[in-house]
């Protein structure tokens, strides 16, 4: 796309000197900072409010704000009984009778450590190496609210006229955004007219490109646990008569994915990937090629994965990881480590579920169907349950299908990228899950969305080794604040 020169008039070289300043003196030592606090999120640290750490980061990030005194901006935290804070902030309009708001949104809370780190690296222990930032949280997604904050005294900088922002930077996005809705109805009555959002939490298809989020997938996680005694007992004596709870638990998940494949088998988890998807799918392939697929850490390297990945069509890839249902297995119990394993048969086996949903695929009810699936007509009459994560109105996470793009911030976007980057927009669906995107579609349909981020090739989020690049950070602070200074 050939798009017009249609943004405000910014001096790019003046807002590339004020973006690398504020990022270099500014974000990363706040990041350092933010990385060495383990505020992790609720569902993985219960004793949160007990601990402090997730209150911490909310306000150390708070004060920073503050402390940059922005023309016209107010901050406060919000905190409900029993909740995560939020920080919601806002910054006065200074475009002449502008009635709209643009939201940007973030999150400060953190996956667990996970293992595997490189010796010399570790969650909690930031580090910077060849222009990346290591750590837990950083780029998923700490960076956001110091991103956003940046961006704004960029315009202001140059006296680049606004419309109203309104930031609201969360503190349980990592499980699930269960919090978050009563805080939107809260300010709900504050957010305004938002016609767009600006979310921060998103990825990349590489670093040469700004990249916009087309598609975010469901969710549902939960335990799902089958238990046959109420002991462990001898391997020699019962094995052969009482079912090992393992064998029980491939028959159930029989149930629910072809295990030669992956394909999951209930129809229902399933749906018709829109035409305008597969054509972008087709447009980012040959951007992408191979590294669709080759990109990541494959035990066999690089050149031995063509006989491991499902798909390596590059189109079919993409789909797979944005379109299509998958399930995988994030944690088990019941099972000792392999130094202490003697020969018990075991009691139970549990295992922790992680179901991504097409984009299309309502949540709640396929979270509902799921534990029907597994539970009812146990095998051998064995004890199988299947416990959701979340509250049990708030059981699954809905994906995300983005709304057609105005042609102004189409133009905006791709523009911005071409100046910043010095390569076109490009599209991508992505296989996680921010079930923020689909309560602000359904709270503001007419609302326009900017979903992007800094997860590219290799920062693996949640992961071991997880990393920020800085300079695809800093590209990505200044391309927004030309976007908002484009909304019309």
């Amino acid at each position: 796309m050939n798009a017009p020169d249609t943004l405000a008039p910014l001096d790019p070289a003046q807002l590339h000197r004020f973006v690398d300043d504020a990022w270099r003196e500014r974000i990363v030592p706040s990041l350092i900072d933010y990385i060495g606090v383990p505020a992790k999120s609720p569902m993985f640290d219960p004793d949160w409010e007990k601990n402090g750490l997730i209150d911490k980061v909310v306000r150390d990030a708070a004060d920073w704000v503050l402390s940059r005194k922005v023309p016209g901006l107010t901050l406060e935290v919000i905190r409900q009984e029993g909740r995560t804070p939020v920080i919601f902030f806002e910054v006065a309009a200074t475009k002449p009778a502008s009635t709209q708001t643009v939201l940007m949104y973030g999150h400060l809370d953190k996956q667990p450590e996970f293992s595997g780190w490189r010796s010399d690296l570790g969650p909690w222990t930031p580090k910077i190496e060849d222009g990346k930032l290591y750590g837990r949280g950083g780029a998923d997604d700490g960076y956001a609210v110091y991103a956003a904050i940046s961006a704004v005294e960029a315009l202001k900088a140059q006296n680049v006229p606004h419309p109203r922002i309104v930031g609201l930077i969360e503190s349980c996005e990592e499980s699930g955004s269960y919090d978050l809705l009563p805080y939107l109805d809260l300010l709900r009555p504050r957010l305004g007219e938002v016609s767009l959002v600006v979310c921060l939490d998103s990825g990349a298809g590489n670093y040469d490109q700004l990249w916009l989020t087309t598609s975010l997938r469901g969710n549902i996680t939960g335990t799902l646990k089958v238990e046959i005694l109420t002991e462990g007992i001898h391997s020699g004596d019962a094995s052969g008569l009482v079912p090992s709870s393992f064998r029980i638990m491939r028959m159930v998940l029989d149930r629910l994915e072809d295990s030669k494949t992956g394909r999951l088998l209930p129809e229902a988890f399933h749906c018709e990937v829109p035409s305008e998807r597969v054509a972008q799918a087709r447009a980012t392939a040959h951007i992408l090629g191979d590294e669709v697929w080759k990109r990541y850490p494959w035990a066999c390297g690089a050149d031995g994965a063509f006989a491991l990945a499902t798909d390596t069509d590059p189109v079919e890839a993409l789909l797979n990881r944005t379109w299509r249902p998958t399930l995988s297995v994030t944690g088990v119990d019941g099972m000792p480590s392999l130094q202490n394993a003697g020969n018990v048969l075991r009691p139970f086996t549990a295992f922790k579920l992680s179901l991504r949903l097409p984009p299309l695929v309502e949540g709640h009810t396929a979270a509902v169907q799921l534990k029907a699936l597994l539970e009812d007509n146990a095998p051998y009459n064995a004890k199988v349950t299947f416990h959701p994560d979340g509250r049990m109105n708030d059981w699954g996470a809905t994906g995300w299908n983005a709304p057609t793009l105005a042609p102004w911030l189409e133009a905006a976007m791709d523009t911005a990228s071409r100046r910043h980057f010095g390569a076109p927009l490009g599209y991508i669906g992505q296989g996680g899950t921010i079930p923020l995107m689909n309560l602000l579609q359904q709270g503001f349909p007419m609302a326009q969305m900017m979903v992007c981020g800094v997860l590219g090739p290799k920062s693996n989020a949640h992961g071991p080794n997880e990393f920020l690049h800085i300079g695809y950070g800093t590209r990505l602070t200044s391309a927004v604040a030309e976007v908002i200074a484009a909304h019309p």
